[in-house]
């Protein structure tokens, strides 16, 4: 860390640590803060440290990092009952069991739940995972939801108007009801009955299992939930446990509005 001229070159640790291919800015905090991070030698607490790229020596969890001059962006099909992380202490399957052999190291654009599946983002790049993660941007994701009950469009509409849980007030940007044909088609096939229904949402947060949170409000416990589509870059035929790596026409999709936000604009 050096205090000099050079000082112009210096960035910041949580940046160096989300160049190199470990984790978010975000996530980079968080192992600053438990201590995981060592620079030239000393272990690092502060935040706001500055490191030099080329010169100081970042030590993550007792792995010398550095920075990556290529990224790579991969979309992967999440199966149930893997953690979206690339370790479990409990040594449940995780995000690494699919990618252990990948020449790269990649980590999770935020988060599925253990009991959901769908489409998952793996990144190098600190900055990307920002932009996609963070609430600030506002990048829509779109889930398939499959419920307890069929509800009614006034209970849907409550999901539009915003609805309270952990955290604060949640709103959807979309909410439609799916027919058994839809539901089947999007859902690994799954035909709807008079028991229960199929309904897409789409939302701009992540909060932590939200859009179950949100369904319960109204009344109703999700019993399958599937993410299909990040801004609108869809999942498509990618089967479950498959990934493929991005092209940057696909890259630029995540930014977009999905279809149904941009039909009702027009």
């Amino acid at each position: 860390m050096k205090k000099s001229s050079d000082n112009l070159n210096l960035i910041r640790l949580n940046k160096f640590i989300a160049m190199s291919g470990v984790a978010s800015r975000r996530h980079a905090d968080e192992l600053i803060r438990e201590g995981a991070v060592r620079v030239n030698g000393k272990t690092i607490t502060d935040l706001g440290t500055r490191v030099h790229p080329n010169s100081d020596q970042v030590v993550v969890n007792n792995k010398p990092i550095r920075a990556e001059q290529e990224h790579v962006y991969v979309a992967f099909n999440k199966p149930l009952q893997v953690v979206s992380t690339m370790n479990d202490p409990h040594g449940r399957p995780s995000l690494a069991d699919f990618f252990a052999k990948a020449r790269t190291r990649v980590f999770p654009v935020g988060r599925l739940d253990w009991d959901s599946e769908g489409l998952i983002l793996l990144t190098n790049d600190g900055e990307f995972a920002q932009r996609v993660s963070h609430p600030k941007h506002g990048v829509a994701k779109t889930y398939l939801a499959k419920l307890s009950g069929l509800p009614t469009d006034e209970q849907l509409q409550k999901l539009v108007r915003g609805v309270s849980i952990f955290g604060g007030k949640a709103k959807a940007l979309h909410v439609e009801r799916l027919s058994g044909k839809d539901s089947g088609r999007s859902a690994g096939r799954k035909k709807s009955s008079g028991k229960y229904g199929w309904v897409k949402i789409i939302i701009n947060e992540g909060r932590n299992r939200q859009v179950r949170q949100m369904f319960q409000k109204i009344g109703f416990d999700v019993r399958k939930l599937q993410r299909v589509a990040i801004g609108s870059l869809r999942i498509g035929s990618l089967e479950r446990g498959r990934f493929r790596i991005l092209t940057s026409e696909e890259l630029a999709r995540v930014f977009r509005l999905p279809k149904e936000l941009t039909h009702r604009k027009g």
